[in-house]
């Protein structure tokens, strides 16, 4: 499956040959939706936290005595009943973390990949953008006809793409990823994924194993 090499300015510089293994399977929908569920399940603090009857300061005097009132009988005033009182049932500490075997991972990571394929842009890298500057992020994003939401897959340590994260971090739009970073979530949510050609090489390299 050949795609197109392109320059940050939108020139074509050569063809690069997609791994069907990788790019190229039959979208799995049940495996990418355990992915995302895990991946925001394991997102989430679980901190949230009430007190229990027992836990609340207070209401160790009987507020008043067991018959002759007219009132309900009660025991405490830090019971669930009264203002101030305990939470019965409430949130308490708790992990949301979900498993799933790395094989289903890579499965659901091939499927995004593979759903994505008329969005994907493979450019060259990002040596064009001389400066940290979002004039020029901006420049080479309407080069390359990008709108809308923006996933960027680098390998922001490299020379040739040294000034992509300064250069792009001003444009809302646009997110910034390594490859050993890609997630089922950042893929489907993007309108447009662009890939330099180390990163497809490199993402091949550990979804085909």
């Amino acid at each position: 499956m050949a795609k197109e090499i392109l320059s940050t300015t939108g020139e074509k510089l050569g063809e690069i040959t997609l791994s069907k293994e990788v790019f190229g399977v039959e979208p799995n929908l049940h495996v990418m939706h355990l992915a995302l569920r895990r991946q925001l399940n394991n997102g989430r603090q679980g901190s949230a936290s009430t007190k229990t009857r027992a836990e609340v300061s207070g209401g160790g005097k009987k507020p008043w005595k067991q018959k002759g009132t007219g009132r309900a009988r009660a025991g405490s005033l830090r019971s669930p009943l009264f203002a101030g009182g305990g939470v019965i049932f409430g949130p308490k500490p708790r992990d949301f973390a979900i498993s799933m075997p790395q094989k289903a991972r890579k499965l659901a990571l091939r499927s995004a990949l593979s759903s994505r394929q008329d969005q994907l842009v493979i450019v060259k890298d990002f040596s064009t953008l001389k400066e940290p500057k979002t004039k020029l992020m901006a420049s080479a994003l309407k080069s390359l006809n990008l709108n809308g939401k923006v996933l960027i897959v680098a390998d922001l340590k490299a020379a040739e793409n040294q000034n992509l994260e300064l250069a792009a971090r001003n444009i809302p739009s646009v997110k910034l990823l390594l490859p050993s970073n890609l997630n089922v979530k950042d893929l489907l949510e993007a309108d447009s994924v662009v890939i330099t050609e180390a990163a497809v090489n490199e993402i091949t390299e550990r979804l085909s194993k």
